[in-house]
């Protein structure tokens, strides 16, 4: 039976084990506090080093713990359960700590891609880079992590080996089972250098109206106008046909359209609809114009362009003009008012005025005799 009894162990080597992880937190600390003190004198923002303080301490630790039970003797079952256990909690610190590094350089990169402005392309461009491939390597990343976890396992390594000839068809079954999840993953990637679509693009998928809230490894966050979420595939943007209002930039134009009469002063109602445009703040000063687009039996169809920053501003700004344009209508010019006409002929109309006049007065006089009711 393998002896993994600790009894040999004398006080004094316990206390050495004891002091040795003691000088660790000790020594961690103070590298720690001169780190910050050089950061703050240098005038740069410590977001790295609060990452990595718990992961290096317990790195640190591990091997203070490692040397310090070098100098004792100890059964071979002991051993090999160290053994195991410290290249195991080794890799997982290892993880940790590239984990941490990972999130903080992702928020630093993000905090000089501030996407509050106005014109917001390039750091919107950027962000989802940074979110894409964060979420990648986190993937990569936890993946090695387990594989070596696992490796430090002698038997674990045996097995492995010995199940190779099998992988081959493991592999087939699972990349069957989880196709649909693959084919997301590698849109994923392929969307983060295409750029179809980017943190905070205004777009209309499946009829909704929306902006891109979060960009996932395999699936795509939208928030509708109304603040529900809409949870895309990331495979959707790169084989359905969808709505991106701000590819280019977040500029818009916007449209409102009018239906007047046929015979109503449209020079009259292009100038007051310049001038309500101007005269809005939302307006961004590039385009105000009202042209007759259509032409029907009883309305002419106007549509006014505006221009405006970005999406939601021109929502506003279109629903305000367009107020304004009813209220003129209705206050200043009644006549340009849609409205029902039917036309009457001269002979025919009085014939039948007649016939229906004296109709009303006596159906005698009008129907013959012997006419069917």
């Amino acid at each position: 039976m393998t002896d993994i009894s600790l009894t040999h162990i004398t006080p004094m080597a316990a206390m050495s084990i004891a002091i040795a992880v003691a000088a660790a937190f000790l020594i961690h600390w103070a590298l720690y506090w001169i780190a910050l003190r050089v950061a703050k004198h240098s005038k740069i923002e410590p977001v790295l080093l609060p990452a990595i303080f718990q992961p290096t301490r317990w790195l640190v630790v591990l091997l203070a713990l490692g040397a310090g039970l070098k100098s004792i003797e100890v059964g071979p079952g002991t051993e090999d359960i160290w053994s195991i256990g410290a290249r195991m909690i080794f890799a997982l610190l290892v993880g940790w700590l590239i984990f941490r590094v990972m999130r903080a350089g992702k928020a630093m990169l993000e905090e000089r891609a501030d996407i509050s402005v106005e014109d917001n392309l390039k750091a919107r461009r950027r962000r989802t880079k940074i979110s894409i491939l964060y979420r990648i390597c986190q993937c990569i990343v936890g993946f090695f992590v387990i594989a070596m976890m696992l490796i430090a396992i002698p038997g674990v390594r045996t097995i492995g080996v010995s199940l190779m000839a099998s992988a081959g068809l493991a592999a087939l079954a699972v990349g069957a089972a989880a196709q649909p999840a693959l084919k997301n993953l590698i849109a994923g990637v392929q969307m983060a250098f295409s750029e179809p679509i980017r943190l905070d693009d205004v777009v209309i998928v499946e009829g909704e109206w929306g902006r891109v809230e979060e960009i996932r490894l395999t699936y795509v966050i939208i928030r509708i106008w109304d603040d529900r979420r809409m949870v895309v595939p990331v495979s959707y943007f790169l084989e359905k046909p969808f709505q991106n209002w701000t590819t280019k930039t977040s500029d818009l134009l916007g449209t409102v359209f009018l239906y007047v009469d046929p015979t109503a002063d449209i020079e009259r109602i292009r100038t007051r609809f310049v001038e309500a445009v101007k005269a809005n703040g939302r307006w961004d000063g590039r385009v105000a114009i009202l042209q007759v687009t259509d032409h029907r039996a009883d309305a002419l169809e106007l549509r006014g362009l505006l221009s405006a920053r970005n999406a939601g501003i021109a929502f506003d700004l279109r629903c305000e003009v367009r107020e304004a344009m009813l209220s003129f209508l209705r206050t200043e010019m009644p006549e340009a008012l849609v409205r029902g006409r039917q036309r009457v002929e001269a002979g025919e109309g009085l014939a039948r005025l007649d016939v229906a006049g004296l109709d009303a007065i006596s159906p005698e006089i009008t129907r013959p005799s012997g006419a069917a009711e």
